[in-house]
């Protein structure tokens, strides 16, 4: 039996920092990524040939004053920290990540539920089913002008757990905010009790006052990104400071669109360890994906990682 953690995890929310005050991060060397990956001699050869980062990854990128790790002092989590944390896995019964909608998603500008479901399942290589959505209209939730408070959200979903569930993850295109100190959070969840909510509501342009002839493929692919990076520290996975990967901490939304979709070698390694999938058979499943959804990046940097794997190079 896994140890329970609690754990509150935050997408980039104010306040966050005290601007002004940036550290000095110093990326890691190759010595030190190697070590965060740990020792690879007891896998499979196909799995070691996954785990090898070739060139398919790039290093941590020259911090503006503004980004994450400028002005959060993080020491990045191997694997060997990671396994010794005792995270919560999937296990028993309890191997299905649930995904409900909190109010009208789609009416609201939000992604559709289908293509968030065929994206969580492919990225975490568990079974995802929807629940029909939540009506909040009479829900006993606190709110502040246009936000809701996540608290409130949380205890919804916690009396809504199913009892195969991993995870129970609500996402709405209502904007959040986890108190009153607090201007907005894009997401909150709660380890200890298996829930989380994410908005999407920032991640649509005209939330900015922009217009995007292209703003359903910007949203959707920003929701996906914060599906993965929240439902990762959902599995005990910390932010990453090994290589851009989409578990690097944010503060802004220009750090978050450059970020990468997919985890980087270290983190790939914890949720293949947690899950147990075939990291190939992830990679297929997400090709079809990112094709299907025109992230035309994303499927040409899996097409070369997989020719790397299959290469054995």
């Amino acid at each position: 039996m896994n140890r329970i953690r609690v754990r509150i995890a935050a997408a980039f929310a104010l306040p966050v920092l005290a601007y002004g005050l940036a550290l000095e991060f110093r990326p890691p060397n190759a010595i030190e990524r190697s070590s965060a990956l740990g020792s690879l001699a007891h896998l499979p050869e196909p799995l070691r040939r996954a785990l090898d980062p070739g060139d398919s990854f790039q290093l941590m990128p020259k911090l503006g004053p503004l980004d994450w790790l400028a002005n959060h002092d993080e020491p990045g989590q191997t694997f060997d920290e990671f396994v010794r944390s005792q995270p919560n896995r999937p296990e028993g019964r309890r191997r299905k990540i649930y995904l409900v909608p909190l109010g009208d998603l789609q009416g609201g500008g939000g992604p559709p539920m289908e293509t968030l479901r065929q994206f969580a399942a492919a990225f975490f290589g568990l079974e995802t089913p929807t629940l029909p959505a939540l009506d909040l209209s009479s829900a006993r939730v606190r709110r502040r002008d246009t936000q809701m408070l996540t608290a409130d959200l949380l205890a919804l979903l916690r009396a809504r757990l199913p009892d195969d569930a991993f995870a129970l993850l609500g996402v709405t295109m209502t904007d959040l905010y986890p108190g009153p100190q607090w201007n907005f959070v894009f997401g909150q969840a709660s380890l200890r009790d298996r829930v989380g909510v994410y908005s999407f509501a920032r991640y649509d342009p005209k939330f900015y006052g922009k217009v995007a002839a292209d703003a359903p493929r910007i949203i959707l692919r920003r929701s996906c990104h914060i599906l993965a990076h929240e439902t990762g520290h959902m599995f005990g996975i910390q932010h990453c400071i090994w290589y851009q990967c989409v578990m690097n901490g944010s503060n802004n939304m220009d750090e978050f669109d450059s970020q990468p979709l997919d985890l980087c070698p270290v983190d790939l390694r914890k949720l293949q360890w947690s899950v147990g999938f075939d990291v190939r058979e992830r990679y297929r499943r997400l090709l079809a994906f990112y094709t299907q959804a025109g992230f035309h990046d994303e499927a040409d940097w899996l097409r070369a990682r997989m020719q790397f794997i299959g290469s054995g190079r």
